[in-house]
């Protein structure tokens, strides 16, 4: 009678075999949590007035949200920017309630808001601006007060924008590339707008081909 070798190693295929399924597990992990992630979550609710053209024309509908402006470009004032305010709707607020995400986050490279406290800013390097929609649920009167006072909390009426949808990893150059796309579409049909802002709707674990990344021309 012959016995196997425990010790005995497996062919080549099959160890490549064991990877391959390895890697196709994570894989539909990786995308099953890019979806669900964010299935659930609020967003804020718009009009679409026209889509004929690379982009959308939306009326954004009247929304509460978050802000802060930091000092900073891209990369060190979207970290910092979203640091204050995830700790807000974390319970970092006088009644310690956690607050739901919503969708998008909305940010852009600007020069510094009108703020109830100062704001530092960087002369050579400019603010950044970053801002959490609060869920509908919410008035101005039922949002829990920030304890940081870098947090505002703004009421914003309807505005309409010129919305170009794209996906990729979330970098400063994936946006950029799109805002001189957007700019080129809207100076061929003769649209004028004020500014363009850039919005993600997804967290930084999403894989880049399921992400839902945008950049807004406000206009009037």
């Amino acid at each position: 009678m012959k016995f196997k070798n425990p010790f005995k190693k497996k062919p080549k295929h099959k160890k490549m075999h064991i990877l391959i399924g390895v890697i196709a597990v994570l894989f539909i992990a990786w995308v099953s949590w890019g979806y669900f992630s964010v299935s659930s979550i609020e967003e804020l609710p718009y009009e679409v007035l026209q889509e004929d053209k690379e982009y959308e024309i939306r009326e954004i509908k009247k929304h509460i949200v978050a802000q802060t402006t930091v000092e900073g470009a891209f990369r060190d004032g979207n970290n910092n920017a979203f640091r204050i305010i995830a700790g807000y709707i974390f319970g970092d607020n006088k009644r310690k309630e956690p607050i739901a995400m919503t969708t998008p986050v909305i940010q852009e490279e600007s020069e510094p808001i009108a703020m109830t406290t100062p704001v530092i800013t960087d002369e050579e390097g400019g603010a950044f601006k970053m801002a959490f929609v609060m869920p509908s649920k919410y008035t101005l009167e039922t949002l829990p007060e920030p304890l940081d006072k870098r947090v505002e909390i703004v009421e914003v009426e309807p505005y309409k924008v010129a919305a170009l949808r794209f996906s990729g990893f979330y970098r400063e150059s994936n946006y950029d590339k799109n805002k001189v796309l957007l700019a080129s579409y809207l100076e061929r049909d003769g649209i004028e707008f004020s500014k363009i802002v850039s919005a993600g709707y997804n967290p930084p674990w999403t894989p880049p081909f399921m992400t839902r990344l945008e950049v807004w021309a406000l206009i009037d």
